[in-house]
């Protein structure tokens, strides 16, 4: 074997050896599954007492928080997924299309077909604080149209809204990649 062949061999073992940057543009996400979502976007009912039943002991209070992984405000149904685009553009990529179908049959499902959605576009602190208000804005329409477009989802009941880096899910010093803060949000809105 010639010594370029074992170098380059090398490289690629060691390449593939290497922990994931955490940075990384592409790196694969995992995403909540349609069941997984359907239960984060679904409002929990309080139950009802049938007559002549006694009323249940009072639940202790707690304080409402927000749904986990998400900038949500306290006790609204919602979900956070990482869709994925390139770099400053807001053209759904193959795998952004793939993480929206789960979205698009949850929404489409008997359990959230009553209910509209705000579809919040969020950024990372790279690239200016209008660059990204502007960016996250068109990610969000990107999604609300191909959610109306390829599931049938009347717009009516979605709302985009690009936050750009205003609500961030790690805080970051200005200029960080964070993919992490590259998402999107859905916050359900009720009825």
């Amino acid at each position: 074997m010639s010594m370029a062949l074992r170098t380059l061999a090398l490289v690629g073992a060691i390449s593939l050896l290497a922990p994931p940057r955490a940075d990384a543009q592409f790196a694969p996400a995992t995403n909540p599954s349609m069941q997984d979502l359907i239960e984060q976007l679904q409002p929990t009912t309080r139950g009802i007492r049938m007559p002549g039943q006694a009323p249940a002991a009072p639940a202790p209070e707690q304080p409402a928080r927000a749904a986990a992984g998400t900038t949500a405000p306290p006790g609204m149904p919602a979900a956070s997924l990482r869709v994925l685009f390139a770099s400053g553009s807001a053209s759904l990529t193959p795998a952004a299309e793939q993480s929206l179908d789960s979205l698009g049959r949850a929404l489409s499902s008997q359990q959230l077909a009553p209910y509209r959605f705000r579809i919040e576009g969020h950024t990372d602190t790279v690239g200016s604080q209008s660059l990204n208000q502007a960016l996250s804005e068109r990610r969000a329409m990107a999604v609300r149209d191909y959610l109306a477009n390829r599931h049938g989802i009347d717009p009516s009941r979605l709302e985009a809204v690009g936050m750009g880096e205003g609500q961030l899910l790690v805080a970051t010093p200005d200029d960080t990649a964070e993919a992490r803060n590259r998402r999107v949000q859905v916050i359900n809105l009720g009825s």
